[in-house]
């Protein structure tokens, strides 16, 4: 039995075409086929015409994946970088790690510490992006913290299990980075807790010796 084409997992950056890498556009002009969300897709305005727009989430992109022809070959695109918060590695468990070659990208992370002057050296990351995370102990004990938000909740959560009390942290709140409306705010705990972010919202929160 032939053996399937190789799948590429693409890491299309934050939001904007100019923070595509040329990897990545050189990966997507090879592939038969490209899966990924509509606006991802758009990136790509010229590249092969054969396209799924993806709206159901993971399985639905797993699906057309596994019912592509074995002469053909998949970019699946993905935002930011497919090492970080990424379904890469479900997509790899599913297929195997032989079959599948990712494409790094720029991350939404790198680009919120790029825009507030900071290195994001040692910086805890963590996603409340889909659910809020498991409370732990040590969640206010970073110096340098990114969340992926996004979610109405999100930001909520936030001011209240990762705001140390002594006001000793700075608060930055990050939006639809790269792209034409993005905006980086500093808010206090108060203000987070009641904003509405954009679905592509980072935040940051960093020891106020950090910032001189």
């Amino acid at each position: 039995m032939a053996m399937k084409s190789d799948i590429v997992i693409v890491g299309c950056g934050p939001g904007s075409a100019e923070y595509l890498t040329p990897a990545a556009t050189k990966a997507v002009s090879a592939a038969d086929v490209l899966v990924g969300a509509q606006r991802l897709l758009d990136l790509f305005p010229d590249a092969s015409p054969d396209r799924f727009a993806v709206s159901r989430g993971l399985e639905e992109i797993l699906e057309r994946i596994e019912c592509l022809p074995d002469h053909q070959s998949a970019a699946i695109l993905v935002t930011g970088d497919p090492g970080l918060f990424s379904f890469a590695k479900l997509v790899i468990k599913r297929f195997g790690r032989e079959r599948c070659r990712i494409i790094p990208g720029v991350s939404s992370v790198q680009a919120a510490f790029a825009a507030i002057g900071l290195d994001w050296e040692n910086a805890r990351i963590i996603s409340a992006h889909k659910e809020d995370p498991k409370d732990e102990d040590d969640l206010r004990a970073a110096e340098k913290t990114a969340v992926l938000g996004g979610r109405e909740d999100s930001l909520k959560w936030i001011a209240e299990h990762l705001l140390p009390s002594d006001g000793a942290s700075r608060i930055f709140v990050c939006e639809d980075l790269t792209m034409e409306d993005e905006k980086v705010a500093e808010v206090t705990v108060e203000e987070l807790a009641t904003l509405r972010a954009s679905s592509r919202t980072i935040v940051l929160i960093v020891k106020r010796d950090l910032l001189s």
